[in-house]
């Protein structure tokens, strides 16, 4: 999409035009729900997520700049704060009925919590022990929500480079396969 057609989609946005805000959910609603999966332990608290950075999306449309970021990455920095934000209220103030759970015993919320800590974990781990390139590839596409074009513009290296990169970095991941690891990096 040209910055232009960024520009002019974001100002329909802004002006409430339905149509709009349904391109932009169709756009990327799978993204914003994948990096908010990634950190959050559950998929209804993601797909919350999803439906609060879309209305915040909505009400800030105004605000977009294409002169300062590409609408994906302003997309996916408004996704990571809200995410964050949200971890963080959490963290700081448990529901009551997860307070009931714990001192009742073992709560689901809070091994959901450590099971996601722990595929956060490995999956860092084993990003780690990937070549700069592949690591680079992966991170960018997946976790940061850049197409491969757009990572090749980044590196400053061929798509083709990129695709391989990509293709050979998940193999790896792949090679030592766990169940913990986040289903991307799985399939």
């Amino acid at each position: 999409m040209a910055i232009n057609e960024e520009l002019e989609l974001m100002q329909r946005v802004a002006a409430g035009e339905e149509s709009a805000i349904a391109a932009l959910y169709d756009r990327f609603g799978g993204l914003v729900y994948r990096a908010a999966r990634q950190l959050l332990p559950t998929d209804a608290e993601a797909e919350d997520a999803v439906q609060e950075v879309f209305l915040r999306l909505w009400k800030t449309a105004d605000r977009f700049d294409p002169n300062r970021a590409k609408l994906v990455t302003w997309v996916m920095l408004l996704t990571r704060r809200h995410v964050i934000d949200r971890i963080r209220r959490t963290a700081v103030r448990p529901k009551t009925t997860e307070m009931t759970v714990m001192n009742e015993g073992f709560s689901d919320a809070k091994e959901s919590a450590e099971t996601t800590a722990e595929r956060r974990t490995e999956l860092q781990r084993r990003l780690a022990v990937l070549p700069e390139l592949q690591r680079s590839v992966i991170e960018r596409s997946y976790l940061q929500g850049f197409t491969l074009r757009e990572v090749a513009i980044q590196l400053d290296v061929p798509l083709g480079t990129v695709k391989s990169a990509l293709s050979r970095g998940l193999a790896r991941l792949r090679q030592n396969e766990h169940e913990d690891l986040p289903d991307w990096a799985a399939s």
